[in-house]
């Protein structure tokens, strides 16, 4: 990244960190009492609500694009950075994102394809770079999803609801700046001048 600082501190290329999250409402917990040398067979439905997000911190403002979605797939993977796209107008898209197998499935490698065709390397729209395989400590956007996450468990308790528990998750991503020393592991930008 050190090589396109002049670039990204003029705005000509967003960086951008990319993971999805899920959250999950109706998890089953619970105990039973039984004799220790009698097995206890019980029935249990497991049936929960889930919400998966797609997320993207900036790496120079610290704020996060979120958007919600029925799952993590291909298709919403290609609509996530379509939405990418029109959040950054004149704006080329560095992204780094884990190695989970919709970000390498073929509809998003073509899509890819599709939109830097006919273009340099170096003018790619989007350019994607993976992180090491199961190495969640390379992307800071896990710890805003721990962050968000802390803080809607401090109010489980008075959350009655799914679509609250949501709203509330969505409210904290939307109106917080994030700023980890996690966010300046790959260097220090600014767009600040003198």
């Amino acid at each position: 990244m050190a090589s396109h600082q002049e670039e990204i501190e003029a705005g000509k290329l967003r960086v951008l960190l990319l993971d999805e999250c899920h959250l999950m409402w109706g998890d089953l917990s619970g105990y039973v009492w039984g004799k220790t040398d009698t097995e206890i067979a019980v029935r249990v439905v497991n049936v929960r609500d889930k919400q998966t997000y797609y997320g993207a911190v900036d790496y120079l403002q610290g704020n996060l694009l979120l958007k919600a979605y029925n799952a993590g797939n291909s298709e919403n993977t290609i609509d996530y950075l379509r939405y990418l796209l029109d959040q950054s107008p004149n704006q080329r898209l560095l992204l780094f994102w884990d190695g989970a197998s919709y970000h390498r499935s073929h509809l998003v490698q073509n899509f890819l394809g599709e939109i830097n065709q006919g273009l340099s390397q170096d003018q790619w729209k989007i350019h994607c770079v993976r992180f090491a395989p199961n190495c969640p400590s390379q992307n800071p956007i896990e710890d805003i999803w721990l962050q968000a996450k802390t803080w809607v468990r401090r109010f489980c308790a008075l959350i009655p609801s799914f679509s609250h528990l949501k709203w509330m998750f969505e409210w904290f991503m939307q109106h917080t700046t994030f700023d980890f020393t996690t966010l300046q592991m790959y260097g220090a930008f600014s767009e600040i001048k003198y």
